[in-house]
């Protein structure tokens, strides 16, 4: 289990309020989770009968978040119909990334015309977590630091990382500084799949496609790369065999 233990400034407050727009990781060509997705894109999977999107723009919501800016590339058709027949409650924009998959960084570049609020919220479209005693979102806008952040990553304990095969992505500081584990090595923490992040991150960014731990990396190097820990549940759905494992655990809450 982890002992980190957030400083009184990063714990979460009542009334604090998540960012306006949020950007929703849409594009990706889900090939872990083959054959689910021979004729659906990723986000569209069902998880305990709802779609991975749906359970990520219910969250938004529900957290605040007025605008989704969802990215789409792989069978963006069927995604950008399911946005038009399904959201309710929360206004969306699509960036469209049909002619060139722009991995993470690249999605983020592209759409940021799209995202008039900043700091911003960037989430994953096949995430699943469930809320701890805090709204998970707004634990994470609690914990922002404007003056000291350009990137603010919820991770989760990699004790608690249901269904993740994976060693680790970070290891954190008391004060919350993200660091790199050593090649071969495990690292404490894993990325969620959820961040906030400010304009300032993505100032000078490479052109075309490229991933969002470049950004990551010279945030760590400039001492303004956070994490903040989830406190609830947590579910790496990217692969089948996860699916029904998750939706188990989930019949038991």
């Amino acid at each position: 289990m982890s002992r980190y233990k957030p400083p009184l400034a990063l714990r979460p407050h009542p009334a604090v309020t998540v960012p306006a727009t949020a950007m929703v990781m849409a594009a990706g060509l889900g090939k872990r989770m083959r054959p689910l997705t021979a004729t659906r894109p990723k986000p569209l999977v069902e998880v305990a009968g709802k779609p991975l999107l749906d359970h990520a723009l219910d969250r938004l919501r529900a957290a605040g978040v007025k605008k989704a800016v969802v990215n789409v590339h792989y069978l963006a058709d069927a995604l950008e119909a399911h946005l038009k027949n399904r959201v309710r409650g929360i206004e969306f924009a699509v960036s469209d990334e049909r002619g060139q998959l722009l991995e993470t960084g690249g999605g983020l570049v592209k759409a940021l015309p799209l995202i008039d609020a900043d700091p911003f919220l960037a989430v994953n479209a096949d995430n699943l977590w469930i809320d701890g005693p805090v709204d998970t979102l707004k634990l994470l806008a609690s914990a922002w630091d404007d003056a000291h952040m350009d990137a603010l990553l919820l991770l989760v304990p990699l004790a608690r990382a249901n269904c993740h095969k994976g060693k680790g992505d970070f290891h954190m500081s008391a004060a919350g500084k993200l660091r790199r584990p050593r090649a071969g090595t495990v690292a404490p923490f894993v990325f969620t799949g959820i961040q906030m992040l400010s304009k300032r991150l993505l100032a000078d960014a490479p052109e075309g496609p490229f991933s969002t731990n470049i950004l990551w990396d010279r945030a760590i190097e400039a001492g303004r790369c956070y994490g903040a820990v989830h406190q609830g549940l947590w579910f790496d759905v990217g692969a089948p065999p996860n699916i029904k494992a998750t939706e188990a655990m989930l019949a038991e809450i």
